[in-house]
């Protein structure tokens, strides 16, 4: 059965937005996986400490016959091609690739959450998802365009396209 699933993208090592657009060709060659669409990149302040660059952010939609345990697996295994260290919560990354939405499920076990926790707190999450699709709702029937107007404003900078993405 294919599902629909919502992956967040974010870097700030090591040239940031190239960092995502080679993400978004790794998420495109997923097995039993298909991009569906692409987000705009955005910048934003870090959240948590101040004393590291800016992260530039993005979001996929995919349609995928794995499983969500299976999708995080390969987001996992992606993020290590590309050096991520956990030196440090909030801490600087080369990619942070999070499992936002996985169709109208609700999953929380000791290895994922989702939708993800701070989904709503986070607007370089929830425009990168109305850019793929401004109807997306919730699995507990909010809206996503409710929460980007309730959402803490991060300094949130459209990134303009660059030749050859999208």
């Amino acid at each position: 059965m294919r599902v629909v699933a919502y992956v967040g993208l974010g870097s700030n090592l090591e040239d940031p937005t190239a960092q995502l657009a080679r993400a978004v060709a790794e998420l495109a060659s997923l097995p039993n996986t298909s991009l569906m669409a692409q987000s705009a990149f955005y910048a934003s302040r870090p959240v948590g400490p101040q004393d590291q660059p800016d992260f530039v952010n993005g979001a996929v939609q995919l349609s995928t016959e794995l499983s969500p345990h299976q999708l995080l697996d390969h987001l996992q295994a992606i993020e290590q091609a590309h050096g991520r260290e956990r030196l440090r919560h909030w801490g600087p990354r080369t990619l942070d690739l999070d499992l936002l939405l996985y169709g109208n499920d609700s999953i929380h076990d000791e290895r994922l959450t989702v939708p993800h926790a701070e989904l709503a707190n986070r607007d370089f999450v929830l425009q990168p998802l109305l850019d793929l699709n401004p109807e997306l709702v919730l699995p507990d029937g909010r809206s996503i365009e409710t929460l980007r107007q309730a959402c803490p404003d991060n300094q949130l900078r459209l990134l303009p396209p660059k030749a050859g993405s999208h």
